[in-house]
């Protein structure tokens, strides 16, 4: 059942996979957040092969497709911040009568299902990450962080994304997942313009939070690609030795989107792992 609530102070575009949870109280919960410049429908097949199994909770994150940014603040300026992204999550599993769930997000939306396992172990009880790290922002990003909000002024937001999208894929891919990739950009017409910079501004200004990581009581599924070109297989070495609680998973001839380029190798490790 796709619907609008509100929650955390704004309006969210959801999608719940049982139409009378009442009935199927005995399913366990799963929510998945996407990325960014993605939107809830990026999940719709990967869904497909796992609603029979888990209760699946989809959310346009603050900032994208129809779901509100946060308030502005005095001078106007908008920033969708991973914490009040975690916040906004929270309230709205609250709102519908959530107590336990199991999280999983990709890219950002990895990141903010990870502050959400931090700030609420209560609620959270296992976690996935697809092709995140822990890490804050790099130091010299800001120059390009302007270039591209000065893009999404000028009215080009889904020229950015005709650009930035295809590159998520390994190049052997593109073709195979050429429906996928133009329905992504395509949706990028849902994305309110400001919203999508109140998101990078919170992207960008995002903590450290590895020691978390290092010490997390819950159990960690972390998926990486081989030809990720945001974090290289060199860096998911490293985050196996800092991070030895975690399991992960590599997948093979994919890039930054293997949830979708290894759609049934991931379904089944994330079966395995939720149990």
């Amino acid at each position: 059942m796709e619907y609008f609530t509100t929650a955390g102070g704004i309006t969210i575009h959801l999608y719940d996979s049982e139409d009378k949870p009442e009935i199927t109280a005995d399913k366990k919960v799963l929510v998945l957040l996407h990325g960014y410049l993605e939107t809830m429908y990026i999940w719709q097949q990967f869904v497909e092969k796992i609603q029979d199994k888990y209760r699946v909770i989809l959310m346009d994150l603050p900032g994208h497709g129809l779901t509100d940014s946060a308030p502005a603040d005095d001078k106007g300026h908008i920033v969708n911040s991973m914490e009040f992204c975690a916040d906004v999550v929270k309230a709205l599993l609250d709102k519908i009568g959530i107590s336990e769930a199991y999280i999983a997000g990709h890219s950002m939306g990895g990141y903010i299902a990870l502050i959400c396992a931090h700030k609420y172990p209560e609620l959270f009880k296992k976690l996935i990450l697809m092709n995140i790290t822990p890490y804050s922002d790099f130091s010299d990003k800001p120059v390009n962080v302007e270039r591209e909000i000065s893009v999404i002024r000028s009215g080009k937001l889904e020229t950015l994304a005709s650009i930035s999208i295809p590159g998520m894929y390994h190049q052997d891919n593109l073709r195979k997942f050429d429906d996928k990739i133009r329905e992504t950009i395509e949706l990028c017409e849902t994305h309110y313009p400001e919203g999508i910079i109140g998101f990078i501004n919170g992207m960008h200004s995002r903590s450290d939070i590895s020691s978390y990581l290092k010490d997390i009581e819950i159990p960690v599924l972390c998926f990486g690609g081989d030809s990720d070109p945001f974090i290289p297989v060199k860096t998911f070495d490293e985050m196996k030795v800092s991070f030895s609680k975690i399991s992960f998973h590599l997948l093979k001839n994919t890039g930054h989107n293997g949830f979708i380029e290894a759609e049934n190798e991931t379904v089944d490790k994330v079966c395995e792992f939720l149990g």
